[in-house]
């Protein structure tokens, strides 16, 4: 499947994502934020995969400076564990747990490539939701507003991740 979609990969061990490369996209690699916001800079990029953990610059960082520049780039970000604090998750687009697995990295991928820019409304007071549709954030409204703008329902992210949804 070729995709012609280049992405930047920030993550410690850029090889654990070969399979993006497998899968027809153009990897530009970073090991760090510093070396992740130059490429970024000197690059065009169609999106970006992001590990949270990254040692002095984390993730979360890394994604707000991002937005600032190019918001309209969208970011997934990996990490351990999907309870992140809220300010690591309001500038990325979409969030997986590296224990979900690589197929759902590549699901989440194309969601975020397939989704028109005039459908990402970036809203940093919506409250995030995990894939499940459980509340993600205390002391917000409306979690259906969100799950009504979002690409992909939480039944479908369900689906994608145990494994009933194909794409």
């Amino acid at each position: 499947m070729a995709t012609n979609s280049t992405l930047l990969c920030i993550h410690r061990d850029p090889a654990q994502l070969n399979l993006l490369q497998e899968h027809g996209y153009e990897l530009l690699t970073a090991t760090n934020g510093s070396d992740g916001l130059r490429l970024f800079m000197s690059q065009p990029v169609d999106a970006i995969v992001l590990d949270y953990r990254l040692g002095l610059l984390d993730g979360g960082i890394v994604a707000a400076e991002i937005k600032k520049v190019k918001p309209q780039v969208p970011i997934v970000m990996l990490a351990e564990d999907v309870d992140l604090p809220s300010d690591a998750l309001k500038s990325v687009d979409a969030l997986v747990a590296k224990s979900d697995g690589p197929q759902f990295l590549l699901a989440s991928l194309r969601s975020v490539l397939d989704v028109k820019p005039s459908q990402t409304s970036i809203h940093p007071q919506a409250p995030r939701t995990s894939w499940d549709g459980a509340e993600r954030r205390e002391g917000n409204t409306t979690q259906a507003t969100e799950e009504k703008n979002a690409p992909l329902s939480p039944t479908v992210w369900r689906g994608i991740r145990n494994g009933t949804v194909q794409f």
